[in-house]
């Protein structure tokens, strides 16, 4: 009996080498040349596979300056990631500090959201570091994967409606402003206590509800621009970058025949003091020269002066 214990103890052992062979593998790299083995999964089907002039996706995932950081939180939120673990190397000597910094900027976190498609867009970013070097980034999505569904099943039902092959862009683009407009009311009375029965911050809010603010009407047209193969992004000036009182706002980009164009649906659905529904096109695939066109008048408006060294493509091309 005696002599079957041996090769079942050895059979044993293989076979739990070999079940375990991927882990193994990874801690004998990681003791080998005392670097960490970064676990990089594919992205979800909303990543964008293209890049923009201000942020760009993460190629390794190892940071060795700032802009790599924000790269790298980028990238993370671009694929759609619930979590995602990376480790500062021994040459970036402020990267520990660094990172800290951006966690604690809440302007740039936002600026590179408006970059994502809106189902990978966060509702709240958490960043643990330890003293070592080990970074995880921890993501809560705004959208559920129930609203999605819901946006989808939408979204694809106004394209069969309202999409046609033979017309240019601006003939079908045109088609999906309105009818976003002509079902959509702002809601008011977010804007103006910060409270809503409605999810009108989102486009689930729109699909819904019928109810939006400009977050929600962007997000909607982002995702229905992202179907139809348009690249796109929100663009957003914040509240701190105007001198009165106002909330801010975010509006949309899409590229078209190699040029970067607005379309701002929530200034094309205004809010009327005689109680009436209104269509503008005065902010529908304008360049910036059209865009502050548009914005004259005897009113300062300054909800349009966005920061060019972050939306870039609007800074070479208008």
């Amino acid at each position: 009996m005696r002599k079957y214990i041996i090769p079942f103890i050895c059979y044993m052992l293989i076979l739990v080498i070999l079940l375990n062979v991927g882990t193994i593998t990874d801690f004998l790299a990681k003791t080998i040349s005392n670097k960490p083995v970064l676990t990089v999964n594919k992205g979800n089907e909303y990543t964008k596979d293209y890049d923009f002039l201000y942020i760009k996706n993460s190629k390794d995932y190892i940071p060795y300056s700032y802009k790599d950081l924000l790269e790298i939180i980028y990238s993370v939120i671009n694929q759609g990631w619930d979590e995602f673990t990376f480790y500062c190397p021994s040459e970036y000597t402020d990267c520990i500090d660094d990172i800290a910094d951006i966690t604690k900027d809440e302007l740039t976190l936002t600026h590179i959201n408006n970059f994502v498609h809106p189902y990978n867009s966060f509702d709240s970013i958490k960043t643990s570091i330890t003293e070592s070097g080990e970074i995880t980034i921890t993501i809560v999505y705004l959208y559920s994967q129930e609203e999605i569904n819901e946006i989808n099943e939408y979204v694809n039902n106004l394209i069969n409606e309202l999409y046609k092959k033979d017309d240019n862009d601006y003939e079908n683009l045109k088609r999906f402003h309105d009818y976003i407009i002509n079902n959509t009311k702002y809601d008011v009375t977010r804007n103006d206590t910060k409270e809503s029965p409605y999810k009108s911050f989102s486009a689930y809010g729109i699909v819904h509800d019928g109810y939006a603010t400009c977050n929600g009407y962007a997000d909607l047209m982002s995702i229905i621009l992202s179907k139809l193969n348009y690249e796109n992004y929100k663009i957003a000036t914040t509240k701190e970058e105007i001198s009165y009182e106002s909330n801010g706002h975010v509006w949309n980009a899409v590229k078209i025949d190699d040029k970067w164009l607005h379309i701002d649906l929530t200034w094309d659905d205004p809010v009327s003091s005689d109680g009436k529904d209104y269509l503008y096109h005065k902010y529908f695939l304008v360049n910036t020269e059209e865009l502050n066109k548009a914005d004259s008048g005897n009113v300062k408006v300054e909800e349009h002066n966005f920061n060019t060294t972050i939306y870039q493509e609007f800074m070479v091309t208008s």
